[in-house]
């Protein structure tokens, strides 16, 4: 069994997800989340709103509709622009993603070429249909966006969001109004997304459905080459891959040189700081990528994909973006709308320009399912860290018999008052141990016969399985030292 078999069998039979409506034959690119995936997401969630918003006072959340009006789709091009490159076998009539199916076959780029040039690939390379060897029909471009008919009578037709960034730029005046005029000025939203994919592949990596992380920042265009913070960050090292050579470290203030403004070199370096303090993904596991004039989209200014290193899907994949759109969004609904996007700000009026902050939040849970996945002779586990995990503690009677149930049943309710807590008594204590640790959970308290002595329990750390005896009464603030930082041997002996 590979990797990505391993995750998927623990996935499915833990509760983190398992194919949707799978009783009738799912299809592909629907995933639901089970109990600990819900757990696991709602933390990240938190996590990314707390450590986002807080880069400025007047950077807030919103939550829009998932249904839309087609003048929105109008005005962000969707409708005209938002296409995947299709080919069919002439003889299974299977459909694929062209540019997928060039890549996956040759050493070529085919991201960001138009119709003619993949259908050349194709013929050069001579692909045939990977299901029963037929020919290919030429290249053609699928728009992605799921179209609705509202209404009884069904005559007018509304769209679900392709993303959630459109919420936050057709609210732009109403806060921006509520907020008492201020730029910049970051509306978060996360929610839902609707992609109907060509043929969605790699799992739980690329959804139909999904759910995204978004922070549009509007600012005043001549403030770019400025941020308050600036002097906090410039020496921060990024991990930066440019022009597709391999990553390099460079300061923050060198990206100055390739003509990168500053407030847009500052939220890099808080999407690093993300990844690697909050979630503690291995530096070397960690990327910035910069799109090159040809993969970026057309409007935007500056373009780095965050990327991390999978086993599970060959390497290096985004995970997340940042994009410096300029004011393409406002425009654009200006044009449609009749809404004038034009704002007063002190004694000056301003078009804003955004810095959209991208994540996909199912990317980035399977990326820690792959990043913090280990193999040892007796066990599987993931190394979440605390941040993430969706089991905190766990609390176990080392036998069904002598009141040790009751007593560890008392421990349970004190601990899952502070903590997100599970009890067990079925099976023997080293199944218990193994059922959890394949979970993630960091920490187990066994209940034992000197407990009932000396009301002291067992304590036991997930990534060395190593063990220490604590007082009941002190466990709360004993897992607190454990899940920031401090090593188990300085909380007590180890057994």
């Amino acid at each position: 069994m590979n990797k990505t078999d391993e995750i998927n069998n623990i996935a499915t039979k833990r509760g983190f997800f398992f194919p949707t409506a799978e009783i009738y034959n799912a299809k592909a690119g629907f995933w639901t989340y089970g109990h600990l995936g819900k757990l696991m997401r709602s933390k990240f969630e938190n996590l990314w709103l707390k450590h986002f918003l807080s880069l400025d006072d007047n950077y807030w959340e919103i939550d829009g509709s998932y249904i839309l009006p087609q003048k929105v789709f109008e005005a962000s091009g969707h409708l005209e622009n938002f296409k995947d490159p299709l080919t069919g076998c002439k003889k299974c009539h299977f459909r694929f993603r062209a540019d997928e199916l060039i890549e996956d076959n040759t050493k070529e780029k085919a991201e960001g070429l138009d119709e003619k040039e993949l259908t050349k690939l194709i013929k050069k390379h001579k692909l045939k249909c990977p299901k029963c060897k037929g020919e290919l029909e030429d290249v053609k471009f699928f728009n992605m966006m799921f179209e609705l008919k509202l209404g009884a009578t069904g005559q007018d037709s509304v769209y679900l969001a392709p993303e959630t960034a459109q919420n936050p730029f057709i609210s732009f005046k109403r806060e921006f109004e509520a907020l008492r005029r201020k730029l910049p000025m970051g509306l978060a939203m996360i929610g839902r997304s609707f992609r109907n994919e060509i043929s969605p592949r790699q799992g739980f990596f690329r959804l139909r459905e999904f759910n995204q992380a978004e922070l549009q920042i509007f600012f005043d265009p001549v403030e770019v080459n400025k941020h308050k913070d600036w002097d906090s960050v410039k020496d921060y090292k990024l991990i930066v891959s440019f022009d597709g050579k391999k990553e390099k470290e460079v300061k923050a203030s060198e990206l100055i040189k390739k003509k990168i403004p500053k407030f847009y070199i500052y939220h890099l370096v808080k999407i690093q700081e993300f990844y690697l303090e909050k979630l503690k993904i291995p530096k070397k596991k960690f990327r910035f990528r910069q799109l090159n004039e040809k993969e970026k989209a057309f409007y935007n200014k500056v373009h780095f994909d965050i990327e991390i290193d999978m086993d599970t899907l060959g390497g290096f994949k985004e995970v997340a973006g940042l994009h410096y759109r300029a004011d393409h969004d406002l425009k654009g609904h200006e044009k449609v709308s009749g809404e004038k996007f034009t704002v007063q700000v002190g004694d000056k009026k301003i078009m804003p320009h955004v810095l959209e902050l991208s994540f996909g939040i199912d990317r980035n849970i399977w990326a820690m399912m792959d990043v913090f996945f280990k193999k040892e002779k007796n066990r599987d586990l993931f190394l979440f860290p605390f941040s993430v995990c969706p089991i905190e503690a766990a609390v176990f009677p080392l036998v069904k018999k002598d009141k040790l149930p009751e007593k560890a049943e008392q421990i349970y309710h004190m601990l899952n008052k502070v903590f997100i807590t599970i009890y067990d008594k079925s099976g023997s204590i080293g199944k218990m141990y193994r059922r959890v640790d394949e979970i993630g959970c960091p920490a187990m308290i066994t209940v034992d016969h000197q407990t009932l002595k000396d009301d002291t329990v067992t304590l036991r750390n997930r990534d060395d399985m190593k063990q220490i005896r604590v007082k009941i009464e002190e466990l709360p603030a004993t897992l607190v030292k454990l899940y920031t930082g401090t090593d188990l041997k300085d909380l007590g002996k180890i057994l």
